[in-house]
């Protein structure tokens, strides 16, 4: 009966972080370049299940030993593995504003080891000085006249420089190079992923990566389009993860009801059994 207990609770805790990692999804649903995470829930290592014989087995040096009986296996529960987030390209929403940026996915390679596409993303430098990377273009002029983040990072150019534009006027090509009435400022330091699954959430649609990601400009396998005045949206799909979340919710209940009707057995056994 205890190890039901320990299955029922495994899957309460899983579907708990599930709930939380779905309504992270929804709380960002409107929040630029944001990639929506996804759960990997996995079982624990079944147990095979034997019954000891009341009848005694002869062993060659004379003693008995009791005969087990095999009953079958047994699952032990579940956890939630990972929370891997998905690289899908959100919808591209127009803003007119100069300092929006948005990245239109071409032609990105997928890995035939992973079977998962590339993607490509901004570089900005983190509070740390290190580079982190972003899909959320929702860039700014701060009081310097650096082009930064909305958070305060700044955006780096294909040389690892922070990009000095000193004003709103300014425009950018299809091909990340940005210019101002003096000329061409900078190019866009954008990087490809080759697999994005190897990347590191951070918050505030920030990632990480142990290595630095190479440049896409130069990659002859990748294309893309930087889109001045847009901003691509997060990939959250708000009616799909709204149905994810009920159902994580009634499974978590599910498994409450099995705790509470364990509780009343044990309860039981010691009330009344214990009494006799």
């Amino acid at each position: 009966m205890l190890r039901g207990f320990y299955t029922a609770a495994s899957g309460m805790l899983a579907q708990q972080r599930r709930t939380e990692m779905l309504t992270n999804n929804l709380a960002n649903a409107n929040t630029p370049g944001f990639k929506a995470d996804q759960s990997a829930v996995r079982a624990f290592p079944e147990m095979l299940m034997q019954r000891m014989q009341a009848d005694m087995t002869p062993t060659k040096d004379g003693q008995t030993a009791r005969r087990m009986i095999p009953i079958g296996p047994m699952n032990t529960g579940v956890y939630l593995q990972e929370t891997i987030p998905s690289f899908n390209q959100g919808d591209i929403r127009s803003t007119e504003r100069s300092t929006d940026l948005a990245i239109i996915n071409g032609t990105i390679p997928t890995n035939p080891e992973t079977n998962v596409q590339g993607t490509l993303l901004f570089a900005v430098q983190g509070s740390d000085g290190a580079t982190r990377y972003t899909r959320n273009g929702n860039f700014t002029i701060d009081s310097q006249g650096y082009l930064t983040t909305n958070d305060g990072y700044y955006v780096l150019d294909d040389t690892n420089n922070l990009i000095q534009p000193n004003s709103n006027d300014f425009t950018v090509d299809n091909s990340g190079t940005i210019s101002t009435m003096n000329g061409p400022l900078a190019t866009l330091n954008m990087v490809y992923a080759e697999n994005p699954m190897n990347l590191v959430k951070e918050g505030n649609g920030l990632f990480r990566s142990e290595q630095d990601l190479p440049a896409a400009i130069n990659n002859p396998d990748v294309s893309f389009k930087i889109q001045q005045g847009a901003l691509e949206q997060s990939n959250v799909d708000t009616g799909q993860t709204m149905t994810n979340l009920m159902t994580a919710y009634r499974t978590f209940e599910a498994n409450q009801k099995v705790i509470q009707a364990y509780d009343r057995s044990l309860e039981k056994a010691v009330n009344d059994i214990g009494r006799v």
